[in-house]
């Protein structure tokens, strides 16, 4: 008699603590960082540095909040399994839906800057194909096994890393002791000299901080990491904890050294702001050289949301709120179904990247910016409701409790809320707010339709 082989019903825990930092530090400091900071300088100046301190400050309550209920809950799914269980099966439905488009549409964006980036080496080759050959390989990557899924992303984030500390250490070498200036210390008085610290005043401050919260999207991807990581309740905080203080230190550290060694009226005028620090470093090719780190930055991102939206999709399975066959594991635990469904809707972003000019693909992903927000506000209220929910004696058991709760959680809200009143500003940034509410509107009446159907 044939005994048919079972299929695996669990994912399995085989992230370590190095890969969950990295693939954290990964999933926040990317393109935005490297070639979209130019945008930021010239809104605040350098106040920005003000901007991403602020914004480190919010990143810090979200991830606490996450990582709070992640260590009393670690599963796949996170974030929306949370909502599903705290604030009710519409929420966690809505979020987890909502959280795999973003991640689609940034994916989209992101293969479709792979195809740029390998323009710069071939330009004659159609900018599809590398887009083509990134999706191919990402969803290789992901459906082998979560720990090859790990190793990968660890050192597509290590060359960002190592690149903003090349960065770090060879401006402030410029700034103290004059290298690459002929030996004359450049100082700090840029920070200042150009219409003072704050040269757009506080609304400055302000109108750069949606952009400073933009370039942190990603880092709630450690929570994702909850359901795989090997002895959640060590890994999860001392990841936390550390990405957290890295992140602010790369983005303020790499910002400050920019805005020292150029005047920030100048910064942007031409390519990278990286880019001109290291060509003035006296680094050859360091065009070439930059392409290679955003090229990396752009397929880390690729990687994280292939890896992402299939746990998602497999969490909405086990829910009963995608189909069953997402939910299905292969031989090596990963979740193929859907890692292959996430990975065909990329391949319709190369298509469609190829046929529908740029406009139309922004409005699209703007609605991925008005998804992060919803998403980041949920985390948060997720905790609130956590906490109400434990008696005094669970309270003082807590394993990676959420500090200054309530406030903490309270000034969240409040700093996403305005991001929104500010978005509302712009007219690049409004269309987000006319197309994230249809999409939510769509999502809601497709489960009330679910719902009625069950019945």
């Amino acid at each position: 008699m044939v005994h048919k082989r079972e299929e695996p019903r669990e994912l399995r825990r085989g992230l370590k603590e190095r890969h969950i930092q990295l693939i954290a530090l990964g999933g926040s400091i990317g393109v935005g960082l490297f070639l979209g900071s130019a945008t930021a300088i010239q809104a605040a100046g350098p106040s920005l540095l003000v901007s991403y301190l602020l914004g480190g400050v919010v990143v810090f309550c979200l991830l606490r909040a996450l990582g709070e209920v992640a260590v009393a809950y670690p599963v796949a799914g996170s974030f929306s399994a949370y909502a599903h269980i705290f604030i009710g099966p519409l929420a966690g439905y809505v979020t987890g839906w909502m959280y795999w488009f973003m991640w689609i549409v940034t994916g989209m964006a992101e293969i479709t800057a792979v195809g740029m980036y390998v323009n710069f080496w071939m330009p004659e080759l159609p900018q599809w194909i590398p887009a083509l050959v990134a999706v191919l390989i990402m969803t290789a990557v992901n459906l082998i096994a979560v720990e090859v899924y790990g190793e990968v992303e660890f050192w597509f984030a290590l060359i960002k890393v190592v690149a903003i500390v090349l960065l770090i250490i060879g401006g402030l070498g410029m700034i103290i002791f004059g290298i690459g200036n002929g030996g004359v210390p450049i100082g700090i008085s840029h920070l200042w000299q150009h219409g003072g610290f704050f040269p757009q005043g506080a609304s400055g401050v302000l109108m750069a901080l949606s952009m400073v919260l933009f370039s942190y999207v990603g880092i709630e991807v450690i929570g994702i990491t909850a359901g795989e990581a090997k002895d959640p309740s060590k890994t999860l905080p001392a990841a936390i904890d550390k990405v957290f203080w890295r992140i602010v230190l790369f983005y303020v550290g790499s910002l400050y050294v920019i805005m020292s060694i150029y005047p920030w009226t100048e910064i942007g005028s031409v390519g990278s702001p990286f880019v001109s620090v290291f060509e003035k470093l006296g680094i050859g090719n360091a065009a070439a050289i930059m392409n290679l780190v955003v090229l990396s930055a752009a397929l880390s991102s690729c990687n994280s949301g292939v890896f992402s939206t299939g746990r998602m999709l497999y969490t909405l399975a086990m829910q009963k709120e995608a189909p069953a066959f997402l939910g299905r594991l292969n031989s090596s635990h990963v979740p193929v179904y859907g890692v292959l469904l996430s990975s065909a809707c990329l391949l319709v972003g190369v298509v469609l990247n190829y046929f529908i000019p740029a406009k139309v693909f922004t409005y699209v992903t703007s609605v991925g910016t008005f998804a992060c927000l919803w998403v980041w506000a949920i985390i948060i209220i997720v905790q609130i409701k956590f906490r109400r929910s434990l008696s005094p004696a669970q309270t003082a058991r807590l394993g990676f409790p959420m500090p200054w709760y309530p406030f903490s959680g309270i000034f969240c809200l409040a700093m996403l809320a305005l991001v929104i009143v500010i978005m509302g500003q712009d007219a690049d940034t409004s269309m987000a707010l006319l197309v994230g509410p249809l999409w939510l509107l769509g999502l809601a009446f497709l489960y009330w339709r679910r719902s009625r159907n069950i019945k």
